[in-house]
């Protein structure tokens, strides 16, 4: 007998955030969020995404034991600007029980339904820089802390229960020895003064975060027209600023400006946090903050997070500045290799700017479609 009931109360989401602990306890490949960091981010009086979406959080039990959780959400901004009728479900895992799957997307049909949405897609967060996608290929390569793990059985249950994908994202990487700066120094000298662009570099934290804004606002403008993309608000600018900025190397943050001190591009790249976030097991204290603290400032992977230019410049070379200025910052730090966060497999303009560096595929994954 499966009972699935609604984690309402701190100590149920905190079982909520926990259930993945244990279903993939000893796992090699899966990367544990921090307990608390989850928690913050499913509080809505903390997370500004819940100004424009709602979310339900749902565990499932079998003999009063957890076997499964699931978020249902319907980002608002979504339906009503963007017309898509769709109610979302993330943060799904479960045992390989196809009665508990079932049983969790049940819930996101009912929130869907009492909404009169058409259909659900998943797994997929609160907005576009949340986690996206199930793992379809690549079960045998570590995760990070950007991205969601999954066993093979998973997409499986999809199909049986009638989804179909929707989306596919490609994960790659190449070796930093596959750089080479013949590659974009000869353009890269004629696109600055042709256009009239400066690169601009940090070494301090707080230098970077009167030009944050406007990072966020080149961002929702350099992404709008992919089909999955639903623009972030001011406040949650805010908050982002705010929780991450300061997580990430200042070194490791990229802008490009025209000549009248406008942003025309930018590159965010974060150390790989995996291997310090499975010592920390879920937590800061006492020797988790010592582990990420570590691979802030040693780790020789990085995880290509954000690169961002103006549709007026796009297509132009701008981005053979960022990589020449990454190139530099990359080889002083003695990085090894070189890794790209999900890109949609059909955004061929991004996948175009890599070409060159030979990357490799290691990992697929989707966000899956039922109508209602």
């Amino acid at each position: 007998m499966i009972t699935v009931i609604e984690a309402n109360t701190p100590k149920l989401m905190r079982e909520f955030v926990k259930f993945p602990f244990s279903l993939y306890k000893n796992d090699p490949y899966w990367v544990p969020p921090l307990i608390n960091d989850e928690l913050a981010g499913f509080d809505r009086n903390t997370n500004p995404a819940f100004e424009t979406a709602e979310a339900t959080f749902y565990i499932a039990y079998k003999d009063n034991v957890p076997v499964g959780r699931i978020a249902a959400i319907i980002n608002w901004d979504e339906v009503n600007k963007q017309e898509k009728k769709k109610v979302r479900f993330g943060w799904f895992d479960f045992i390989d029980d196809i009665e508990v799957s079932k049983s969790l997307l049940e819930k996101v049909y009912e929130l869907g339904r009492k909404n009169n949405l058409t259909y659900a897609e998943g797994p997929i967060g609160f907005s576009n820089l949340d986690k996206v996608g199930m793992i379809t290929e690549g079960y045998d390569e570590i995760g990070s802390m950007i991205t969601w793990y999954n066993y093979p059985y998973y997409p499986k249950h999809l199909e049986q229960l009638g989804y179909v994908m929707e989306k596919e994202y490609l994960e790659n990487k190449f070796p930093f020895a596959n750089v080479k700066p013949e590659m974009f120094e000869k353009i890269e000298g004629l696109i600055k003064r042709r256009y009239q662009l400066t690169p601009m570099n940090f070494t301090k934290t707080k230098d970077i975060m009167p030009y944050v804004d406007q990072m966020f606002d080149l961002f929702n403008n350099s992404y709008s027209d992919l089909s999955s993309f639903v623009a972030i608000n001011e406040s949650q600018i805010a908050y982002f600023k705010k929780k991450y900025i300061g997580f990430i190397n200042p070194e490791y943050i990229k802008f490009i400006f025209d000549k009248d001190e406008n942003m025309v591009a930018f590159g965010i790249v974060m150390p790989s946090f995996a291997e310090a976030l499975q010592k920390a097991n879920g937590k800061l204290f006492p020797f988790g903050f010592y582990h990420l603290l570590q691979a802030r400032k040693n780790s020789k992977k990085t995880l290509f997070y954000l690169i961002g230019v103006t549709p007026e410049y796009q297509n132009k070379g701008v981005t053979a500045i960022i990589f020449s200025e990454y190139y530099k910052t990359f080889r002083e730090k003695g990085i090894v290799d070189c890794i790209r966060t999900p890109e949609l497999s059909d955004n061929h303009a991004i996948h175009n700017i890599w070409k060159n560096f030979d990357p490799v595929t290691f990992r697929k994954r989707a966000t899956f479609r039922k109508d209602l």
